[in-house]
């Protein structure tokens, strides 16, 4: 695939694209997808909705009752992109590390990195050290942005040759005192090509080692122009509001790319767990909420305490929606919660569906611009109602960053993002597991999202999480790790209890060999469960 000539002055993100004959093949079959061969994100998020809709509107709020107009955030951006290019060196294709809490501030350094024309590695605050190495060598990341409140963990990173600008503290290198000295004058974005690289996301550590995954300016449109526009079909007056941060691109799309492009608004929450968000709604009047359905579940049992009348439309992704979390909120709220599945490697949601097209207990259809499939180990599409593979193609593809698993995602030009996923009859696509989640005992085929939502359906079970363990007559057992509600006890009885439940629903066979409690099951920080530290307690 030809390149349009790269804006890059440090060249180090085309030098690390995998070869174009590992690319998956790419779909722009909607009009919105074609884009003019040089194209900044950053000025179409920004330049061009102040165009359409003016400078006056908002575009962000703080928990603490602060708003920022469009014109307030182009002035701060242009400062800081001005600062980055001349008070600290930034060159066109340098990679910008980005840390703190989810502020305006830190969607305003995200922008105006993309303006000056550099890459945009956005980490999240909770971060360790060895975590933030790791990350800044894979990169090979020359600077970083971070909020004085998240420096520790950076400067104990000690990456080799890092420049660290800290911002919100009142000494003279702050960023935002460089920037408030730099001229109130527009910045022009750099020209940046349309498959110039803006942003490098990282994996969020389900498995280990994270991967690099590399996304062009036209890509961050694209997520905007597909999902939110023929899915979520956002209005300028929405608020938006949810729990991910923006070092996750479920966050990042959620909060910053769909609002702006819809020249809407979003309320950006330092601390925004489910009991924070139900009064923040409330206040803020939020209409478009983003949450995993963990926090939906929390939430469900504390909407009493406050008015979400507000709210029109609410979004899940990050893990599989359990029905029965569906079905509870759609009774307790009147909404039909928009399911959906995307992928780091793949910047966001690509299989969903709103309003009536939802079926429960089905993650829904292609989003427009977006194919679907389900195939076997060969790549070989299944029958319908049989279990396989899920592969997609569309206008985004996984381009890891020097990395040989690029093999493993991307086969015969589809995108392999490791679920196992039915495809009805009727075209909509409905979750089973994550393929390594599947358990084979005894020569039966159990998903484990599958008894984890029969656990689920039990008023004293908080949270679950299935895994196999080995076993030398089975292959594997079922064993569930199970979070009780408050103040239920941890004895035989409640074993027994969850046991007859889950026999209640499933096949006998399905049921857990072993019900093991814990105070709260291993997540990363943006919520994902980490099932392979469940396997290394085996």
């Amino acid at each position: 695939m030809e390149l349009t000539p790269s804006a890059h002055v440090d060249t180090f993100p085309r030098d690390h694209l995998p070869p174009a004959g590992q690319w998956p093949e790419l779909l722009f079959e909607l009009p919105a997808l074609h884009h003019p061969p040089r194209l900044n994100c950053a000025a179409e998020l920004l330049d061009r909705t102040i165009d359409r809709f003016g400078a006056e509107r908002p575009v962000f709020r703080t928990g603490g009752g602060e708003i920022w107009s469009y014109g307030d955030l182009r002035d701060r951006v242009d400062r800081i992109a001005r600062t980055l290019t001349t008070d600290l060196g930034v060159v066109p294709g340098n990679r910008v590390l980005l840390r703190g809490p989810t502020t305006p501030w830190l969607a305003a350094c995200w922008l105006a990195v993309l303006k000056a024309g550099a890459v945009a590695v956005t980490v999240l605050a909770q971060q360790r050290a060895g975590e933030l190495a790791t990350v800044c060598e894979i990169g090979a990341v020359s600077h970083a942005l971070c909020d004085i409140r998240s420096l520790d963990d950076l400067a104990k990173a000690e990456v080799p040759g890092l420049r660290i600008t800290s911002y919100g503290g009142d000494s003279p290198d702050d960023l935002l005192q460089l920037a408030a000295a730099q001229p109130a004058e527009p910045f022009t974005a750099v020209e940046t090509a349309a498959d110039d690289v803006a942003l490098i996301a990282f994996t969020s550590g389900t498995t280990g080692r994270p991967k690099g995954c590399m996304h062009f300016h036209r890509d961050v449109l694209a997520v905007a122009d597909t999902f939110s526009a023929q899915v979520l079909r956002p209005e300028p007056d929405d608020v938006f509001a949810g729990s991910p941060p923006l070092g996750f691109t479920f966050g990042l799309g959620g909060l910053v790319i769909f609002p702006m492009r819809a020249g809407a608004s979003a309320l950006l929450l330092e601390q925004a767990g489910p009991l924070q968000m139900l009064p923040a709604i409330a206040e803020h009047r939020v209409s478009v909420l983003f949450t995993a359905p963990t926090a939906y579940r929390v939430m469900l049992n504390n909407l009493d305490t406050c008015d979400v009348g507000s709210l029109r439309r609410c979004v899940s992704a990050g893990e599989n929606l359990p029905s029965a979390t569906w079905q509870d909120w759609l009774e307790r709220t009147g909404l039909r919660i928009i399911n959906g599945i995307g992928a780091t490697e793949l910047l966001h949601i690509f299989i969903s569906a709103a309003d009536e097209d939802i079926k429960p207990g089905t993650t829904g259809i292609p989003v427009p611009g977006w194919q679907a499939r389900v195939v076997d180990r060969s790549g070989t599409p299944v029958p319908d109602g049989e279990p396989g593979l899920l592969a997609v193609r569309g206008p985004i593809g996984c381009r890891y960053l020097s990395d040989p698993r690029q093999l493993d995602y991307v086969r015969d030009g589809w995108n392999l993002t490791g679920d196992t996923y039915v495809r009805d009859p009727d075209g909509w696509f409905r979750y089973v597991a994550r393929a390594d989640d599947m358990i084979i005992s005894a020569g039966y085929n159990i998903a484990g999202p599958e008894v984890e939502e029969a656990l689920l359906h039990h008023p004293d079970v908080a949270e679950a999480a299935v895994i196999g363990r080995e076993d030398g007559l089975r292959g594997q057992i079922v064993v569930a790790y199970v979070v009780l509600s408050d103040g239920v006890s941890r004895g035989e009885e409640t074993v027994a209890a969850l046991t007859e439940s889950v026999k209640d629903r499933l096949t006998p066979y399905k049921c857990p060999r072993e019900i093991v409690f814990l105070d709260a099951l291993p997540r990363t920080p943006t919520g994902k469960l980490q099932r392979f530290r469940l396997r290394a307690l085996e």
